[in-house]
């Protein structure tokens, strides 16, 4: 049992394999069960918990200042957080940001979100990468008293995540179009008012800034629900189509979404380009298979490197399925990977402008290295258009 720096329990964080973790609790009081995962960013605590993909999943921070910038009403890359706790080294520290609106604790209360401090997030994370994403049960209870023996049973009775379609669960319900630019300095955001082309979003668990940069290229972005079925995406007449993000498993999402990709495949010189489970329900598409990783990617500092040019790119990463580089069919080719693990990172269909990344080059955040692959996106759009005169 790890105890938490001489202050009195109000939290208690149960693993699986009967590992406990006691602290401080704050924001809603209660219990909750789900995988737990590290997160390495330094900044961005208020994006990563509101991103769609970390549904299902409690976030470990190892950065030990989190709360310090407090939290605003422009960062947010979904109308709620998803994830379902934090966990954190300390109690989140007062805000010290022009842009700040609240305090974490606060935020955490109102949106109804529970968290744990002073814990061991050391030691917690090499558990992690030494036992694989492990099933918990957190409970915050200002009465300082569990039963860490339910709490553990608890846990061991997660199903994870293997076989769980999330995606139903974060999609938007109905079609929606997207108007908004990027956040530019002392501006904010502001509406995109020449467009160039139109682009359908499935929403998989899209992240807003991914939206954003949709916009930025100049592009009519349509946003439909992860259901969609390829009739009504090709009713738009897209110029582009566009694989969200998301969470849970890919291969459960594809039982619904793999027959609609391969239906927009059919479509001769469909620009067509993915991101994190978009790349995967691509390689799903294609004939690949996807596997679970041991503990995921899951930060803001990811080296991954560009195979047709030999460039290092520092990105953004957050999945915990990857594709499997050996069950890449012939006419796939593998065009970055990771250079932690060497796993793959992105994929590309010979002869064809349909490519995905694992990473996240919207950032958000995270490094923008990786942006040039929305600008290739936009180029391919343009060079379709130009084909259809």
């Amino acid at each position: 049992m790890q105890g938490s720096y001489g202050i009195k329990p109000t939290a208690c964080l149960a693993l699986s394999d009967g590992t406990v973790f006691f602290g401080e609790g704050f924001g809603l009081t209660g219990q909750t069960t789900a995988e737990l995962c590290f997160n390495t960013s330094m900044t961005g605590y208020q994006e990563i918990l509101t991103d769609p993909s970390y549904a299902g999943q409690i976030v470990t921070f190892t950065f030990p200042h989190i709360g310090n910038v407090g939290v605003n009403f422009e960062d947010n890359e979904a109308s709620k957080p998803f994830a379902c706790g934090m966990v954190v080294k300390w109690r989140p520290t007062l805000a010290s940001s022009w842009r700040s609106k609240q305090n974490l604790i606060e935020w955490l209360e109102s949106n109804k979100l529970i968290a744990i401090g002073g814990v061991d997030t050391r030691r917690l994370a090499r558990i992690i990468r030494k036992q694989g994403a492990p099933h918990v049960a957190l409970e915050h209870n200002p009465n300082g008293k569990f039963n860490t023996d339910a709490l553990i049973e608890e846990a061991k009775r997660f199903e994870g995540l293997s076989g769980l379609d999330l995606a139903k669960n974060v999609t938007a319900g109905t079609k929606y179009n997207w108007t908004q630019d990027r956040w530019k300095w002392a501006k904010g955001y502001s509406k995109v008012a020449e467009k160039k082309a139109r682009v359908v979003a499935i929403d998989f668990g899209v992240k807003e800034n991914i939206l954003r940069c949709l916009a930025a290229i100049r592009c009519e972005v349509i946003v439909l629900p992860a259901t969609a079925t390829a009739e009504e995406v090709l009713a738009y007449n897209p110029d582009g189509v566009f694989l969200s993000n998301g969470p849970g498993d890919p291969e459960a999402t594809g039982k619904y979404s793999v027959n609609m990709i391969r239906t927009l495949l059919k479509v001769p010189d469909l620009p067509i380009f993915g991101i994190c489970l978009g790349h995967q329900m691509l390689a799903l598409s294609l004939g690949a298979k996807t596997i679970k990783m041991n503990h995921g990617h899951h930060g803001a500092n990811h080296p991954v490197k560009d195979l047709s040019t030999g460039k290092v790119e520092i990105t953004a990463m957050n999945h915990g399925f990857a594709v499997d580089t050996q069950s890449l069919p012939n006419d796939v080719e593998e065009t970055h990977v990771s250079l932690f693990d060497g796993s793959n990172c992105g994929i590309k269909l010979v002869g064809r402008p349909v490519y995905s990344v694992q990473h996240h080059p919207e950032a958000s955040p995270g490094p923008m290295d990786s942006f040039y692959l929305f600008e290739r996106f936009a180029a391919d759009i343009e060079s379709k258009k130009s084909l259809n005169g």
